[in-house]
């Protein structure tokens, strides 16, 4: 089965390395089929004093913080509507889409447009898809919503699937699709999507 070296310069600490370990298990995957044990990552290290690019000694490049745990993150912020802690995981031109073709650019225009659709709507996981991408990372997360409609009435198990690009650390778009309009063409609930 595969066996895949990865040389780095030392300095990056153990999460890193671990990440680096699952993407490069992630990435042969996605070529090659083999189970997830069989394939080996070896992650060696090379003193900075013995590394020379240009002649001159070089320090490692930063890690990039999990895209998935920015994602993560920025999801618990906001179901518990703390606004000012998740806009701190946006970046610079943040734009979202619902359902409907809805576009927003700020957290409060997403409070308003939900506002009359449910009194409040929480998220269950069942994943976090990290996609590697060159300077921007996709995130794909998805499972089941539950909340209660406006009239007080729960719901639950509507399916949701959110895509994210990260860029620079931070949330650059999020995409969201979910079944909510079918429910709510289902059973009258709600104000659509």
């Amino acid at each position: 089965m595969p066996i895949v070296t990865v040389t780095v310069l030392e300095g990056y600490d153990a999460d890193t390395r671990r990440r680096l370990g699952k993407a490069t298990t992630d990435a042969v995957r996605s070529v090659v089929a083999a189970p997830a044990e069989a394939v080996t990552v070896i992650i060696d290290e090379v003193a900075r004093e013995n590394y020379l690019r240009g002649g001159e000694h070089r320090n490692p490049g930063p890690p990039r913080p999990d895209p998935a745990q920015i994602v993560h993150d920025f999801l618990a912020a906001m179901e518990a509507r703390d606004l000012d802690r998740a806009k701190g995981f946006l970046g610079k031109g943040f734009e979202m889409v619902f359902p409907g073709d809805a576009r927003m650019t700020t957290l409060e225009e997403l409070v308003a447009f939900a506002g009359p659709r449910y009194r409040f709507v929480k998220k269950t996981y069942e994943r976090f898809d990290p996609v590697p991408g060159g300077d921007v990372a996709i995130v794909y997360c998805f499972g089941t919503l539950h909340g209660e409609w406006p009239d007080g009435e729960a719901f639950s198990g509507i399916r949701f699937i959110d895509r994210f690009e990260i860029s620079e650390g931070r949330i650059a778009r999020q995409q969201v699709w979910n079944d909510i309009a079918e429910v709510v063409a289902h059973q009258g609930k709600g104000a659509g999507a």
